[in-house]
């Protein structure tokens, strides 16, 4: 058990939303840094090194998309405190990353503390075509990838037919430079954030919320990448110690 804990939610992530519970977002504010991210990036660079298989995941000819989101993220890195050059990033934490040195979603998940994940219009849905997703709550990338949204969420009570359209409208509907985001929050009994469980074995949350010692909320943003067309859905991973708060 890996214990990487923020001192608190973010305010506006205080209030669990329905789904899928959308706001407009600020064009470069779909990634976020804070005081977890030294131990959060270790984390994830251990899981890269040592269970990569189980972490990352691509299809055959999403290339220009994973490129494209590579380079979407390293103009934003500076105003966060990276420094970038040409071939190489310097992290807030003092590691040199070198971006050429690996396929561009790890080279990205060495990078920074969101999980990001690639959906592309395959007939009438988004499906999941590409992730580097070191910290899953309770799922596994390998049974949700190549699957479309509603695939995907099969295991989430609230996801019906009618909230799967809806979220398919919002993924068709989001445009190039105008993101949107929402969050959720769940229980859990211990603060590991690597916590993949298959669909056919029961969750290790814990019953209710004044039961749990940890809980734990994802920011989630999709934004559309102005060249491919592709959406991206990223995912910045807060733990706190208490239900509350």
């Amino acid at each position: 058990m890996v214990e990487i804990l923020q001192n608190a939610l973010p305010q506006n992530m205080r209030e669990a939303r329905a789904l899928p519970g959308v706001q407009p977002l600020g064009s470069e504010d779909w990634l976020r840094l804070d005081e977890a991210y030294a131990a959060q990036m270790a984390h994830r660079r251990a899981l890269i090194a040592t269970r990569r298989a189980d972490v990352y995941w691509q299809d055959a000819d999403v290339e220009a998309a994973a490129r494209e989101v590579l380079a979407e993220a390293l103009k934003l890195l500076p105003g966060l405190g990276f420094e970038v050059s040409d071939r190489r990033c310097r992290c807030p934490d003092g590691q040199i990353v070198r971006l050429d040195d690996d396929a561009p979603l790890v080279v990205l998940g060495h990078l920074v503390q969101e999980d990001i994940c690639i959906l592309q219009k395959r007939g009438d849905e988004h499906m999941l075509t590409a992730a580097c997703l070191c910290f899953p709550a309770s799922w596994r990338l390998s049974e949700k990838v190549g699957r479309p949204l509603i695939g995907i969420h099969e295991t989430v009570d609230d996801y019906d037919a009618n909230i799967a359209r809806r979220v398919q409208r919002l993924f068709d509907g989001v445009k190039p430079g105008r993101p949107i985001w929402r969050y959720n929050r769940l229980w859990y009994d211990d603060p590991e954030l690597f916590q993949p469980r298959s669909t056919l074995s029961s969750r290790r949350i814990a019953p209710g919320a004044a039961e749990a010692a940890y809980q734990r909320a994802e920011r989630q943003c999709i934004l559309r990448l102005p060249v491919s067309g592709a959406v991206v859905f990223s995912i910045h991973s807060y733990v706190i110690k208490g239900a509350q708060g």
